[in-house]
Parts: C-alpha cells; structure tokens; sequence
C-alpha cells in the first residue's frame, strides 16, 4: 500500500463515521502569540476548546502539515541522527467538539489500526494516564476500562504525567492521553525481550503511532487547571510512522515519503545511501526531512530571515547545507534541486508548492548559495586563526564566533580542529551561547498573565466595518509584560476597533469609561479574540464603555488598502501572472507591498503600473464587498494568499470584476476615486525572488509630489534657473570628475615629492628605522601612498604618518615583517593601544599595516612621541 493510499484511507474511516474533512491550516501560525508554527493537529481548533468560537461541525478530520523546530515541542537535533524524529510532519487527526468522547476514540483507533490497515494486534501495546497526586489528578480509568474491551490487560500500560497527560505549551487546553505504540521488532527478538519494557524508552522500533487526547482542562498561567466548557477528543498519528509501520520498514526514511527525495539526492551527488548511522547516511537523512519544512513553510508564505520564524526556516536550511556540505563533500547549491520533486509528490495533498515551485526553487538556491559563501568565508577565518595561534586550542569565543557569524555548529569547528590537532574550548562556547540566548530572551519576554473573566460569553464582535465607535463592554482583560514593559489587554463584546491582519495595522483609539478616556494603542487577534492594548487599567472595567477609533488614521489606512488590491492587479497586467503577493504592511502613512518576481521592476514598467492605478483611481469604480462561499468567489476569479486560512464562507473585495477580485478581510474605501492619487516612493530587492514597493495616496501622496517639487525649485535655483537643469547638472558631474582627476594626479605627485624629502629624516630608534612624521595630505589614501612608496626603500622599519584632513585625525602605520616576526610588533595592537585613545578614534588592519582615524586632531605630534617612546 503506497502512502497515498494509507492517508486516503484514514480520511475515508473518518467520513464513514460522520467526520467532516478539513484542509490543514497554515504551517505559519497567525493570530497567535504563543506559537510561531503549527506544531499539532489541534492548533487550528485551539479557539473551538478554549469556547472562544462555536464550530461548524462537531467531528472533523484532515491531514495536518506540523512543523516541530522550537518551543516545548523541539525535535531538530534528533532529526537524521535516528529514523522517526522530524521537522516537518504530518498529522493524521480526528476531532470531536463536545461531541463523542473516549469510548468512540478508543474503539474507532483499534477498528481501523487492526481492521482496515490490518496491524498485528499482538503487536501493540496502549498506555493511559496513571494519575498525579500534586496535581490531584485521577487515574484515568475510564479509559482502561475502555481498552479492556479490545486489548489483554498486560498491553494496558500505566503512564506517568510526562508521557500521559497532553499539553500544547505552557498555557492552553491540554488532557490525559492514551497512545497506541507498536512494536517493529523482528520476531526473534521480541520472543526475547517483553516489548512492553521498551514502551516509551526510547527504542527506535517500539514507537508511538498514535495519542489520543481527551481535552478537559484548561492550563492557566500560574500552572492551575481549569475545566474547559466542553470535552473534547483530539487525536494525532504521525502519517510518516503509520507508513513505515504498514509497509514494514525499519526507518520512516526507507518508506515511499522518502525514498524519492533520497533517490534523487543519490543521483545529484553519485554516492549511495545504506540507511546506516555513519555521517553520510545521516546527511541524506537531514537533506530529505529538511527539505520539506523549507519547503512548505515558505509556500506558506514564511520567507527565511534574520529574526522570529523566518530565522528557525534560516536556522534549518543552513543545516542542511552543512550537511551536504561536510559529509556528502558537495560545495555547490544542491537543495533546490529537490524542490521540484517534493511539489511533484505532494500535488495532490498540498498543491500550494507545485502551484509556486519556481519561485520556492529560486528563494532556497539563493539562501543556500549565499550561506556557502558564508561557509566559505568561515573556513578561511578557521584556517587564518590556526595559522596564527601560538597553542594549539580554539577558545570558546573563536568558536562561537564561528557559529554566530558563519554558521559553523560546535561539531564542525571541532571536526575542523581535529583534523589539525587542535582542540575546542567546549565549555567557553556553551557559556558564549547561553550569553547570546539569555539576551535574546530578554529582547522578546514576553509574560502574559491569565485572563480575568467578566463575562462568560465567548463572543467578541468586529462592527468596525461600518461603525467608528459603539457603547459596549469588556467581557475580559489581563496584564501582560513584553521586553520589560507591562500593559494591559482587554476583549469587548463588541468592537469598531479593527485588528492586526492581511498586512493592515490595528486600529487606534479611545476607551471612555464614565469619563475615563483609556488610549488604545494597538489592536491584534489572538485566535478569534480581538485584543486591546492599553497601558493602563480604568478605575473601572466593569462599567459600560464608549469604544472609538481614531478616525483619521482609520481612512489613511483604508485608502492604502485599496490601494494595494489596485497595485496587485496593475503588477500582474504589466509583469505577468507569476507575480504573488508575498507579504504587506498598510498604516496611515504609506503602503508596502511584497511581491514575487525574479527582476528589478524597470522606470518604464513602474511608470506603467503607477499610470494603470491613477487611471483606475480616475474611473471611481465602485468598491464592492460580498460575502460568499469559497468555492464561489474561486470561480469569479478571486485572488487568495498562500499562507492564509479562510474559511467555507469569504468576504470578496471586488473593484471591477474584469479587473482587481479578492478575498479580503480589510477595510476598504466605497468608490476607487475617494484615493485621489497614488505615488510610488521606492522600489527594490526584499529577498531571493521577491520585490518590495512602497507607495503613498491621497493627502500624502500630494505632499510627497508637493516636496518633489519644492526640490526641483531649489535644483533650479542652484544652477542658475537653466533652462535644461538635467543637462546642466550633468555637466556640473562631469566637470567635478575631470577636477577630481587633476586632482589625484597633483597629490601623487606631491606624495613622491614627499617621499624623496622624508627618506632623509629616518632615525635610529632602539635598532629600529624610524620615520614618523605629521605631514599635510589630502586624504588617507595618500598616507597610505607614504608607506607603500618608503617600504622597499627603507629596512627594519617602523614608518608613521599623521595627517589634520578636514579637521579629522588621520594615521597610517607600517611595520616591516621582520619585526613583526621577531619582535612581535602588530601594527593594529599599537593602533588600538597607543594610538586611538589619543585621537579618541578607532581603527584596525594587517599586522604589518594598519590604519586609524578619530576627532582628535590636535593631538598628532603627541601620536608620533607615543609610538617612538614605546619602540
């Protein structure tokens, strides 16, 4: 049975027992502070437990793409070293919303574990939740009972809280669990040893295929539990074990949801994988699961980056690249070679990368070309600091340098240092890392109190689609502190107040409590709650309250909302239909808009584009809004974001249909005409593949134009009011070159002249030549001119030049190489301790040469006695 065929089964189980099928949500998480990924099948329906939304229907199930890199949930360095840990994953699931609860789960697992799929039953063991006296909680024997009814008492195993009692982080819904393990082991062995004694320890072929959860709890911040409004069932089987175990590997990597990636990289790099734990094995390993959270986390519209989720994707692709790169010995870009049979394989599932596989290939060939580079670099920095050690160890500094700056992990370096008898400061590189996380953790603390309820009703209305203000109430508010600074969040029952989304910010404004005024000063979702931010609390929250936005900053965004679908529209018509909307930001100031597109846009396409929105603008097309089904708007034609989740029901955003259809939850302006103009401001590179433009509308595009125009006015004023400013200031370019020119050949030749007159004015210092002198120079370029002029005329030589350029301190340092050698004279120590403080500077180089500059001029000639006191 291939892989498809096993998860088309698991649906088509679910839908004969009255499930209705889902698509997976997002491998980026939105809307939700505490995870950066979905982690688990259930993250989707987080708001459904926690009673913050009704569901449509009461039993659901789908496939699930999981990505499991951060967090509590932390699998990343398992992943390649063993056979069944990975990044990114699927979740098989099904799910009951205050509907059935453990004895359907229970007796439907067995039925299509043991019926449809026809697993041994001898084979599998189930545990269930042995109870927690600190915590007060029970043994689950509900469960056990339940179990009883299929499995023989001896497979019912007992398990503790941390194997047994299910949490999604460290605040939200959880429960105690019931899995299902199955024992892989070859006959002879399990006739010697009991297989219940492996459960849950660690054996790479007795594992966990699937966990039953049974939601009842809520977990609060200060660790209590709380009852949840309903129970619930949340179940989860990793599809890439269930697969190993139905065909009877020994490895999820020797199982079809691999072997193509893997075969694939066989014939990319001509070497061959034996599933073994040898390096080369692993790296195949690491290259096949990586490929697929790189993959699939950008489809969804996460781009690698420097910070937050798109650092862990960053983080993930560079180790796999070290991979391939020190153990499969290949230096050129291989991962985006496999992009395109990853898309091919999951069309069917998860279509969204076969629908952009040219521009996911592009985004990873260029991060794994730039991070080779890096390496590159790195190896250089390795080899220049070996060279240069007087003992053959690496300090724990070095080595996390290494890390940080080039990405090398601790065994890289080490393997590096071995292979020239040098040794790592293992203990200094862990001190250097635990500095660098506990300054990151302090940088994005982020401590969010429990909430304090006031009213019961989970529903938190948005009226800010066609009101700016309402009386209302808070049903919820609690502290929170974020980089040290605490605020307040409060949810109302209903709100004008729009939140965070699509790129467009949250609304500001006031609350008015019996004449209070609290300042809003943001708005965000967290899950399907809108979230006021506040700085403080009203003497008090109980009371009715006035809710109202700032209204002028509400219609400056609105206008450069609208006036990005325009943008989109215009973008596709001049640049082709490849281009996508890769991300955006809408505030009252400006628009920008990132988009996928593999050149500089030119002059002439941005004028192009901007003219097609200014006509569009001219023709005040009326601005419709309808609410429809999906599949509905789909057929119209409208545009919707990789990345997002929407709903059977979407509101469509439609500026004439034959030109801008799309699903929206923004607002918007009633007619195109109210943008008055539209402006670009700039245009240029975000990422590999991706294009970033800014622009302005209305009021602030006339005062952008406004301020354009007021400095051709100055230019024209400058230059005499010619007639033909471009031209003239053209010629005021090329004049200026041509004086430059004459310019640098009079100053070397005053730098010869220099040179002759000076080679008379070496002394004899300590058994040193030394020639220090301050002289006048036009730029430090000619200081250096100095020493590269006297170097060969001059032996054993310590030469200093000094110079006053512009009111700025400016030296130069030359130190021939045998005093380097044999004195162990370095030209940038002597810059750094002698010189820089006089001249309140700083500065650097090569041992021989180095250069410095600081604000001190005045104190040159004391530069000069410093050096030639210390020699």
């Amino acid at each position: 049975m291939t892989a498809p065929e096993i998860r088309q089964q698991f649906l088509d189980f679910f839908v004969s027992k009255g499930h209705h099928i889902v698509p997976s949500s997002p491998i980026v998480v939105k809307n939700d502070p505490t995870l950066l990924f979905t982690n688990a099948g259930m993250n989707q329906f987080k708001d459904y437990f926690l009673g913050n939304r009704a569901p449509a229907w009461k039993r659901v199930a789908d496939t699930q793409k999981c990505l499991r890199v951060s967090g509590k949930h932390n699998d990343l360095e398992e992943v390649g070293i063993d056979t069944y840990h990975h990044t990114m994953f699927e979740m098989l699931g099904n799910w009951s919303f205050g509907d059935y609860f453990k004895k359907e789960a229970i007796d439907w697992s067995w039925e299509l574990l043991t019926e449809v799929y026809k697993l041994p039953k001898d084979r599998l063991y189930v545990t269930v939740f042995e109870g927690d006296a600190k915590e007060n909680l029970e043994k689950d024997q509900e469960a056990f009972d339940f179990w009883k009814q299929h499995v023989p008492e001896d497979r019912i195993l007992m398990g503790n809280k941390k194997d047994n009692f299910w949490e999604m982080g460290d605040t939200g819904p959880c429960g105690p669990c019931s899995e299902i393990h199955v024992d892989c082991r070859p006959d002879e062995e399990r006739a010697k040893v009991d297989g219940k004694t492996l459960v849950n320890a660690d054996n790479p072929q007795v594992i966990e295929i699937w966990n039953n959860v049974f939601m009842q709890f809520n977990r609060l911040k200060d660790r209590s539990l709380e009852s949840l409004p309903a129970k619930h069932v949340d179940t989860g089987m990793g599809f890439e074990r269930l697969v190993r175990v139905i065909q009877g590997k020994f490895s999820n990597y020797d199982t079809d949801i691999f072997s193509g990636t893997i075969q694939h990289t066989e014939q990319l790099t001509h070497l061959k994988y034996g599933g073994t734990d040898n390096k080369q094995d692993v790296a195949f390993r690491v290259i096949a699961d990586h490929i697929r959270a790189i993959c699939f986390t950008i489809a969804d519209g996460q781009l690698p980056a420097n910070t937050g989720a798109g650092y862990v994707i960053r983080r993930i692709l560079r180790r796999a690249v070290r991979y391939y790169f020190s153990f499969l010995e290949q230096k050129k870009p291989l991962l985006h070679e496999l992009v395109p049979v990853l898309a091919q394989q999951f069309a069917n599932v998860f279509p969204e990368l076969q629908q952009q596989v040219d521009f996911v290939k592009k985004v990873v060939f260029e991060e794994e070309n730039n991070f080779l580079r890096t390496l590159d670099s790195g190896i250089r920095r390795i080899e220049d600091f070996m060279g240069n050690a007087k003992q053959k160890s690496i300090d724990g500094r070095t080595a996390f340098e290494l890390y940080d700056t080039y990405g090398f992990p601790y065994d890289l370096t080490s393997l590096i240092a071995a292979e020239n008898s040098f040794s790592v400061d293992e203990k200094g590189f862990e001190a250097a890392m635990k500095e660098q996380k506990d300054r990151s953790r302090a940088a994005t603390e982020l401590d969010m109190g429990d909430w304090t309820i006031l009213d019961e009703n989970p529903a938190s209305t948005f009226v800010g689609y066609e009101l700016s203000e309402t009386h209302t109430s808070v049903t919820k508010y609690r502290k929170i502190k974020a980089k040290g600074k605490e605020q307040y969040q409060l949810v109302l029952a209903q709100t004008p107040f729009y939140a965070e989304s699509g790129g467009q910010v949250g609304d500001t404004g006031t609350l008015s409590f019996n004449g209070e005024s609290i300042t809003v000063t943001d708005t965000k979702k967290e899950n399907n709650l809108i979230v006021h931010f506040v700085d403080k609390l009203p003497a008090d929250v109980t009371t009715s309250v006035k809710a109202e936005i700032n209204r002028n900053n509400r219609l400056n965004t609105t206008l450069n909302h609208s006036a990005t679908h325009l943008l989109h529209a215009a973008l596709r018509q001049v640049l082709g239909t490849h281009v996508a909307q890769k991300g955006s930001l809408v505030n009252p100031e400006y628009l920008r808009f990132d988009f996928s597109h593999f050149a500089k846009v030119t002059d002439e396409e941005l004028a192009q584009i901007e003219d097609i929105v200014n006509e569009k603008i001219r023709a005040n097309i009326p601005v419709v809004i309808k609410e429809m089904p999906k599949d509905e708007a789909m057929q119209l034609g409208a545009m919707a974001l990789f990345g997002e989740k929407y709903g059977d029901v979407v509101r469509v955003v439609i500026m004439d249909p034959a030109y801008s259809v799309e699903l929206c939850g923004g607002t918007h302006i009633g007619a195109t005409g109210e943008l008055g103009l539209f402006k670009f401001t700039s245009e240029g590179a975000v990422a590999a593949g991706v294009r970033r433009i800014e622009a302005v509308t209305g009021g602030n595009a006339l005062t952008f134009v406004n301020e354009q125009l007021q400095q051709l006015k100055d230019i024209k004023a400058a230059i005499k009011n010619a007639k033909e400013p471009v031209k003239a200031i053209e010629t005021l370019i090329q004049d200026k070159a041509a004086l430059e020119k004459q310019l640098e050949v009079l100053e070397q030749e005053k730098v010869r002249q220099l040179s002759a007159s000076l080679l008379q004015q070496v002394e004899q210092v300590n058994g040193i030549n030394f020639l220090g002198k301050v002289v006048e120079a036009g730029s430090a370029d000619a200081l250096k001119q100095l020493c590269f002029n006297l170097k060969n005329e001059i032996s054993n030589h310590v030469l200093l030049f000094a110079a006053n350029i512009a009111g700025k301190a400016n030296v130069a340092l030359m130190i021939s190489d045998n005093l380097v050698a044999e004195k162990g004279l370095e030209a940038p120590k002597i810059i750094k301790e002698k010189i820089a403080p006089l001249i309140k500077g700083g500065g650097g180089g090569q041992k021989s040469f180095a250069t410095a500059g600081g604000q001190e001029a005045g104190q040159l000639q004391q530069v000069i006695a410093q050096v030639k006191g210390m020699l």
